[in-house]
């Protein structure tokens, strides 16, 4: 089954807000597994309700002899009778625990399908929302829907689900055999059903609420260790452990709180149905009785009359604990689907860009955004940059410099104007063409875990060690790689934390090197390199960013001196542009920071 095909189904199911009908609307894929183990589970529990009917044409056996049920089918004599209800029961119980394995193994396996592929799509559709969606939520939230809710949901399918079915199946055979033997005494075993069910909807009801809370203290909880692991480094070095686990301990309790508060209406619930049982349970054993002792009923029905009302109303009290699996797997379920049903803001385009057939080009016009309304970053800008130029951009911190950058990847939707790609708007560009189109290199860097060469090949499933350590070398990281305790295949921790900063922008740089796309990005990536390593690279610039159009964003402006263009924002505007030399011909902005990072020196040096 398809990807696409999945989730149309998933958000056809999102116009009836049931996590339960969401729930077996996302089933359908599985609809011939479903029905297997459905049919397990009634038939398992159709054996399990046979032995008191074994136990009950034993007990006539031993009472009536030859005149026995079994005596009048033609079988006489008793050792014969119990022969054959002793072959029954092999039989019964072989294919009980044969069906037992069967259901378990469905629903299990069932359990762990949807589990797997709602997890997918859940993380398939969180990687197509916009980058504005995680910078306002926290990633514990996130990691708690991925992990903690969708393992709620696996405890329900694995348990939950066969139990609703065998209660169900027990209530009608034993309920209809009751009404065909003895009419008369059936009510007795079925009156406590309507109070039991009437129960269980109440307690769902005022459970409801209590395990909501429950799934968002637990999220809390998890954003706050996701933060605190994240952060160790600064922890300790503000010596703010006894402060940290403090703030975890008040989560904790939280949590505590909100899931003793579901504890203890959901354990009150097995103690109340034991007693609405044993009324019923008791009806029969003494109205039984004396029936019996009348002589209106016979010892062997009476034998399996009390052994069906046991195992008709004894089940209902495991309702408590597959309620409270349901209760807990449906708040869960609510915070999946509500993920799912997160809109896209940003659509993918449906005109193809190949990155071999790319050129670079870009322009921007009168180009608008805004993080929040009312208070613009960028402001009716315009830019022209012709394919294989190499641009630098300079300005203060928050003049729009790295916002520009988000906005040539569709990280974000500008609010007005207009960017072209090859004189194509990006809009209309298949999103992921517009991605490999170019290569980004952050000031802020991130390595995923693994090995150097993993890191520098990232993406592509063809690792050629040779683009490798070439890409390496034009990134000046070859040297320093050699050097570390396995050279290429030395695994740099996670977020690369086992490399110093310079060596992970210069990872980076190989990084997107290797990729070699047409348009190449350098969002401040000399900024955490020392100064001969600045050198090192600038003097590889030239292989870099040769044939391909290059934005260079810098606060030291020595590694975009040798740029076609030099483009100066403020505020959201460029207030100045030209080549170095024009620039300090201008005495403006750019001859004054230039100034400030050669020491005063000549400005024409």
């Amino acid at each position: 089954m398809s990807h696409s095909l999945k989730m149309s189904q998933i958000k056809k199911s999102r116009q009836n807000k049931d996590p339960m009908k969401q729930l077996f609307q996302y089933g359908k894929v599985y609809r011939p597994l479903i029905w297997q183990a459905v049919t397990s589970s009634i038939l398992n529990k159709i054996f399990d309700l046979a032995p008191p009917v074994l136990i009950g044409a034993a007990v006539d056996v031993v009472v009536k002899q030859q005149d026995s049920l079994i005596a009048k089918l033609g079988v006489k004599d008793v050792f014969l009778q119990l022969l054959i209800l002793t072959f029954i029961s092999i039989i019964i119980w072989g294919l009980e625990s044969l069906l037992q394995y069967i259901y378990e193994r469905l629903w299990r396996n069932l359990a762990q399908n949807i589990q797997h592929d709602l997890r997918l799509d859940a993380y398939s559709h969180l990687q197509e929302l916009e980058l504005a969606y995680f910078e306002e939520r926290n990633t514990g939230m996130l990691l708690s829907i991925l992990n903690d809710d969708i393992n709620q949901l696996e405890r329900f399918l694995d348990i939950g689900a066969n139990e609703i079915l065998q209660v169900i199946t027990t209530v009608i055979i034993i309920g209809l055999a009751f009404f065909i033997v003895t009419p008369g005494t059936a009510w007795m075993a079925m009156l406590p059903i309507p109070f039991i069910l009437w129960g269980s909807i109440t307690f769902q009801k005022l459970l409801a609420p209590r395990y909501a809370n429950v799934r968002e203290k637990v999220s809390l909880l998890n954003s706050r260790l996701s933060n605190n692991l994240t952060g160790i480094t600064t922890i300790k070095s503000f010596t703010t452990e006894a402060y940290e686990l403090e703030r975890l301990r008040e989560d904790s309790q939280a949590y505590r709180r909100s899931n003793q508060k579901a504890i203890a209406l959901s354990a009150a619930f097995v103690p109340l149905i034991r007693i609405i049982i044993l009324v019923g349970f008791t009806c029969i054993l003494l109205y039984g009785g004396m029936e019996v002792v009348e002589g209106k009923l016979a010892v062997g029905t009476y034998s399996v009359l009390v052994f069906m009302t046991q195992r008709l109303l004894w089940p209902l009290t495991r309702l408590g604990q597959t309620l409270d699996l349901y209760q807990r797997s449906m708040a869960s379920t609510n915070r999946v689907m509500n993920l799912l049903d997160t809109p896209l803001t940003i659509h993918s385009g449906t005109v193809a860009l190949p990155i071999e057939t790319a050129q670079g080009k870009i322009k921007l016009e009168n180009v608008s955004f805004a993080y929040q309304e009312g208070y613009p970053i960028i402001k009716n800008l315009s830019l022209d940059i012709p394919a294989g130029h190499r641009i630098g951009i300079v300005g203060s911190t928050g003049s729009g410099k790295s916002t520009l950058v988000k906005l040539l990847l569709r990280l974000y939707e500008i609010d007005q104007g207009k960017i072209t790609l090859d004189d194509i708007n990006i809009q209309d560009i298949f999103l992921g063409d517009l991605r490999r189109a170019m290569g980004l290199v952050s000031q802020d860097v991130f390595l995923f875990h693994g090995t150097v060469k993993e890191n520098i090949a990232y993406g592509n499933p063809h690792i050629i060690d040779s683009e490798i350590r070439e890409a390496a070398k034009t990134a000046e990281a070859h040297e320093f790689i050699e050097q570390l305790p396995q050279g290429y295949d030395t695994i740099v921790g996670e977020r690369g934390q086992k490399l110093s900063g310079g060596q992970r922008q210069r990872i980076a740089i190989a990084r997107a090197i290797f990729k070699n796309p047409p348009i190449l990005i350098l969002d401040e990536a000399t900024s955490a390199v020392d100064n001969e390593t600045e050198a090192a690279i600038a003097r590889s610039l030239e292989t870099i960013t040769a044939e391909r159009t290059t934005i260079a964003i810098a606060h030291r402006l020595s590694t975009i001196r040798h740029s076609d263009c030099i483009y100066v924002m403020e505020l959201g505007k460029i207030v100045e542009q030209g080549t170095h030399e024009q620039l300090l011909e201008k005495q403006g902005i750019y001859a004054g920071l230039w100034q400030v990072q050669t020491g005063g020196n000549n400005i024409f040096s």
